[in-house]
């Protein structure tokens, strides 16, 4: 008899913790459906400063907390919190830190800073901090699911830095594609600060140009499968997806009440395994 499949999913966001989207509804949602049809699953978010911790009963894991995660030259301290959605049964794992996360606002101040300045090394503090704290965890999953622009460093990551960790040298890297942000700027310097002795300057040349659409392709280029989260997917994003020739799973409705997606995207899982 096969194993469970174990997924991790990495979402950048999950209802109810914050407003629903196509995102955040498939981040709370699927994760369940596959832990229903006998999955096991981890599931990783960031934590908002505009998420209420007391509302949601988050509190720290301190065996995962306290380590620290070198972003820019300077230390972060990596704060680890859970909560659980009860009607699920599933627990909802927080990446947290002071710096980066206690600001009242997802991805920028509509008002002062619509796309924080930041957002690179947040994204990249994340990216880290679930890849380490999954290693604390002792879990091997058999397909890590990507969505939202946030999560986007983490095929990269994965594929150059943790390929000859034995927690993940089986993982296949499933990324959902969305329309979401595509012109918005990361720091023009976002590439000096992914030095790592597996990832080579010539790597990151599409960051040259630090757009969220860059660095979708450049996710892309790192994943084992694409899922089409949009009906019109970005046309650069379709095509790069048809001439890198690797697996994809069309776009299907989430919203539509008789979609059957969980049980689509489940299949597909099963697929990537499989090959």
């Amino acid at each position: 008899m096969r194993d469970p499949i174990k997924v991790l999913y990495v979402s950048s966001e999950v209802y109810p913790y914050l407003p629903e989207s196509t995102i955040s509804n498939i981040g709370r949602y699927l994760p369940q459906g596959v832990q229903e049809r006998g999955g096991e699953i981890r599931l990783f978010m960031p934590r908002y400063g505009l998420i209420n911790e007391r509302r949601n009963q988050l509190h720290e894991v301190i065996r995962l907390s306290g380590m620290n995660l070198v972003i820019n030259d300077t230390d972060h301290s990596l704060i680890i919190k859970v909560s659980s959605i009860s009607a699920a049964r599933m627990q909802v794992y927080f990446i947290d830190n002071e710096e980066y996360f206690s600001r009242k606002f997802i991805y920028g101040d509509p008002e002062t800073e619509p796309f924080f300045k930041d957002n690179d090394e947040r994204a990249l503090f994340f990216a880290k901090g679930v890849l380490e704290t999954v290693k604390r965890l002792r879990w091997k999953p058999d397909i890590i699911h990507i969505q939202g622009w946030f999560s986007h460093f983490l095929p990269l990551f994965i594929e150059k830095m943790y390929s000859n960790d034995p927690l993940f040298s089986h993982s296949k890297i499933i990324l959902s594609l969305y329309n979401e942000m595509l012109d918005s700027k990361l720091s023009s310097d976002v590439a000096s600060k992914i030095v790592y002795p597996a990832i080579k300057s010539k790597e990151l040349t599409l960051l040259s140009d630090p757009t969220l659409l860059n660095l979708a392709k450049l996710a892309i280029k790192h994943s084992h499968a694409v899922i089409v989260g949009e009906d019109q997917l970005n046309s650069e994003l379709s095509k790069l997806v048809e001439e890198s020739s690797i697996p994809s799973l069309g776009y299907i409705d989430t919203h539509q009440e008789e979609s059957n997606y969980i049980e689509e995207y489940h299949k597909f899982y099963q697929q990537i395994i499989t090959e």
